[in-house]
């Protein structure tokens, strides 16, 4: 049921897309100095974030709790398709995964500032992210749907029938775009768990979020029974973002295409039930 369900929701965003990336000193003295100067450029334009990991012997990755992809199990350790990926790719370089919580709206400026290692937490390719660190090639396809209490779903089957409904969203998120694509009224909360509790609560009338977590909160037999997913606002795909310049990226879209090619990311996938959004590598 749940690849069933996932599928739907792919295809329902594929579909909807259309309806909405010196002074002092001498000679030699100066020399010097100009010297240092230049062997100071030279190692921070070719310092490497691997060799740096490697050093440290950890990786630190960025998220925020997204089920399926990163959330805690009852010992508090993260899990889920994200997290597993990154343990397994940090055990390839000799370190250790550790998982680092984040305001998803500081995330450039957490990788820049060296806080965190990687971005990787069902992180959507668009224009904003693309420009501001390198990223990993596409592994995953998502959409973004909308979320409402399943008692007045029937109400609310197309983009024309939300735009009057007031939006809990992830601040700095894909689903935050698309409310604003839409010119909807919106709150910015913390992360997309947060968004569901406002909807839940009856604070927001609708939440905006991924598919794939969609599939895995909303409905019959999960944590929210109550709510249920309705129109799909966009088709996109899910990335891993690192530092500009950064060589760990060539390792990572190699470990993705070793993983898919033994078998180890489906297994994965199908661990966690997201098994039909995988993109060949």
């Amino acid at each position: 049921m749940k690849t069933k369900k996932l599928l739907a929701l792919l295809l329902a965003g594929a579909m909807s897309v259309s309806m909405l990336a010196g002074c002092g000193g001498g000679t030699d003295t100066a020399e010097t100095d100009d010297t240092a100067s230049t062997a100071e450029i030279d190692t921070t334009e070719t310092e490497s974030d691997l060799a740096y990991v490697q050093d440290k012997g950890t990786l630190v990755v960025g998220i925020t709790e997204f089920e399926p992809m990163d959330y805690q199990n009852a010992d508090g350790e993260w899990i889920g398709f994200d997290a597993d990926m990154a343990k397994a790719f940090a055990e390839s370089l000799g370190v250790e995964a550790e998982f680092q919580v984040i305001d998803w709206d500081n995330k450039v400026m957490e990788l820049d500032g060296k806080t965190i290692d990687v971005v990787w937490n069902g992180m959507t390719l668009t224009e904003e992210v693309t420009s501001a660190m390198d990223c990993t090639n596409a592994y995953c396809n998502n959409a973004q749907v909308v979320i409402v209490p399943a008692d007045v779903a029937d109400q609310y089957q197309d983009v024309d029938s939300v735009k009057g409904l007031s939006f809990a969203v992830e601040s700095g998120s894909a689903g935050m775009e698309q409310v604003q694509a839409l010119g909807a009224t919106y709150t910015e909360v913390a992360d997309q768990a947060t968004a569901l509790m406002e909807v839940a609560s009856g604070t927001s009338d609708a939440a905006v979020i991924d598919s794939l977590m969609a599939a895995a909160m909303v409905g019959e037999g999960t944590s929210y029974a109550n709510l249920t997913y309705t129109v799909g606002l966009n088709s996109e795909e899910y990335g891993v973002g690192f530092r500009k310049g950064s060589d760990l990226v060539e390792k990572l879209n190699d470990f993705f295409k070793t993983s898919y090619d033994d078998g180890t990311m489906m297994q994965i996938a199908e661990t966690y039930g997201v098994q039909a959004a995988i993109i060949e590598q």
